[in-house]
This record gives structure tokens, C-alpha cells and sequence, in this order.
């Protein structure tokens, strides 16, 4: 069966946990996927400090060693992230960095929040993701602090939010899915 990962993408208290169990409990809905939430903050991963590149790299640390092959267990992603200044978290950016070549082939769908909806940080990731080989979908999701959230903290989605999720997840195992076959031939993993 495919397996989503649901990323909690901060690591800041009040992070977006709330945001990634709502995601969770519309996936868990559905019937053609597993749906995991992977929370970067259990991975204690440290900032990049090699003095290679990501691409050029095999980091063996314990810690960065658990989240590659965490990630690389996955067909799909779906990332939920705040929004920091328009681009997406620091914490978010270090921890796609660890793995390389386990992000191949694979799909990925974006939840963001932020005063304006997190879409700055979409944009961010879209570029991300193409350079990680990974086919990013067009559906997403983006929740304004001002109408998504009560007193700019507590997280309550509008009802129609939901849909969108819906739209979100079936693309992401649509594409998922569809990737398989490269996955296996090991294709684009170089």
C-alpha cells in the first residue's frame, strides 16, 4: 500500500502538530494510503554544518542516518509548515537537506499557514522540490492565521478547508503512485 507521510515542518512551540492531526484524521478516511505523521522535532536534526553540499554528501550521524531512512520508508509527502518571513521554516529546510537521494521519485503536497495563508512558503518549497526530483502537486492547502485560527493561536478550520485536503491527498497518491515504477527501476536516484 502507499505510504504518506504527514511532515510537521517547525519545530517552534505550537508548530502546527493541531494542523497535522486534522490533515491526518481526513486521511485516514481514505482507503488507498497509509498516512504517518513525522514530526522533524523527534529527530533532533542539526543545522547543515558539512562542508560539502547535500548532493555530494553522505552524512552517517545517528540522528541524521534515522530521519534519511524514516523519509526514504515513504512514496509521498505531504508538508505542513508555517510560514517564516515568506519562505518556509529554517528547521523545514535542514531537514530536507539530510537525505538526497531518498526524497527520488516520490510525490509531495503542501499545507501551509500563515498570516497570508502560507503561500510564499509553497513557492519556496516548489523550487525545493525540483531539485529533490520530486513531483510536487498542484492542489494545496493554505490557512490564514486571521481566518484559520482563533486568537491567531488555536487552530479552527473553516469547514470548506476540509475539501481542499481532500483535492490535496488525492493528488499526492495519485502521483505517489503513478511514481512507483521509477522507484523501482532506481531511476533519477544518481
Amino acid at each position: 500500500m502507499t505510504k504518506i507521510a504527514i511532515i510537521v515542518g517547525g519545530t517552534r512551540p505550537g508548530r502546527g502538530e493541531a494542523v497535522a492531526r486534522w490533515v491526518q484524521d481526513i486521511a485516514r478516511q481514505r482507503t488507498e494510503a497509509d498516512y504517518e505523521i513525522v514530526d522533524i522535532a523527534d529527530y533532533g536534526l542539526p543545522d547543515p554544518d558539512e562542508p560539502a553540499p547535500p548532493s555530494q554528501r553522505e552524512d552517517r550521524r545517528p540522528r541524521p542516518q534515522a530521519w534519511a531512512e524514516k523519509i526514504g520508508s515513504f512514496d509521498g509527502y505531504v508538508f505542513v509548515t508555517p510560514e517564516y518571513n515568506h519562505p518556509v521554516s529554517g528547521a523545514l529546510k535542514s531537514a530536507i537537506e539530510v537525505p538526497v537521494t531518498e526524497w527520488h521519485n516520490k510525490a509531495a503536497g503542501f499545507v501551509t499557514y500563515g498570516i497570508g495563508g502560507g503561500s510564499c512558503s509553497v513557492a519556496n518549497l516548489r523550487l525545493i522540490m525540483t531539485e529533490l526530483q520530486i513531483a510536487d502537486v498542484q492542489a494545496q492547502v493554505g490557512l490564514s492565521l486571521y481566518t484559520d485560527f482563533t486568537d491567531l493561536t488555536d487552530f479552527t478550520p473553516a469547514a470548506h478547508r476540509a475539501d481542499a485536503v481532500e483535492s490535496l491527498l488525492h493528488q499526492v497518491v495519485g502521483w505517489s503512485t503513478a511514481l512507483a515504477s521509477l522507484r523501482s527501476a532506481g531511476r533519477g536516484t544518481e
